[in-house]
């Protein structure tokens, strides 16, 4: 399958979901974005290292990047591989003396060790396919979305699919771009 690779373009509190977090993730040299409902706690180790904090004691993530090196086991990347029922599924792929070993973890925790051991994050496209939101107006890909040139009515019939379909976190970026459009007004 066809790996596309993704940055993370930010963390915030989720609108939707009380004492959640949404990490916005971002295709690489490309417009589609999707953001990804995550726990605090998931949030917080993300958070720590994009600011580049040291905790006095180590986390759950900071033990387990020891243990794993210690045992001269590194991860290479982590593949977002599917989308079902809202849910995200990774894969985090480790290699040990020139050996692959695939992983499966959740998704926030596989970017909490993806950011410590360095390695790329990637998507499958047909992740991205099912779940990315175009954010750039002159283009259109695949079954994204371009949300920025949808009416506001578009917009609330989209949001109102989207929470039917619990897809929170779609459901929250089209939030945001109705706020920023009733903001401008």
């Amino acid at each position: 399958m066809l790996k596309i690779e993704l940055e993370i373009l930010g963390l915030t509190h989720s609108q939707t979901q009380s004492g959640a977090y949404v990490l916005v993730l971002a295709e690489k040299n490309g417009e589609r974005r999707f953001p990804i409902v995550i726990g605090a706690t998931e949030a917080q180790a993300i958070a720590i290292q994009l600011e580049n904090l040291i905790p006095i004691r180590p986390l759950t993530h900071d033990l387990l990047v020891t243990i794993l090196s210690g045992f001269a086991i590194y991860a290479v990347e982590i593949i977002i591989t599917k989308l079902s029922d809202g849910v995200f599924f990774s894969d985090i792929i480790c290699e040990q003396g020139g050996k692959k070993v695939k992983f499966d973890a959740r998704t926030s925790d596989a970017v909490a060790i993806a950011l410590r051991f360095k390695c790329p994050i990637y998507a499958y496209e047909t992740v991205l396919e099912e779940s990315g939101i175009i954010f750039n107006p002159d283009r259109t890909k695949n079954k994204s979305e371009d949300i920025t040139t949808m009416s506001i009515e578009s917009l609330n019939k989209l949001l109102a699919k989207a929470v039917e379909n619990e897809e929170y976190e779609k459901a929250s970026i089209i939030r945001d771009e109705i706020k920023r459009r009733q903001k401008k007004d």
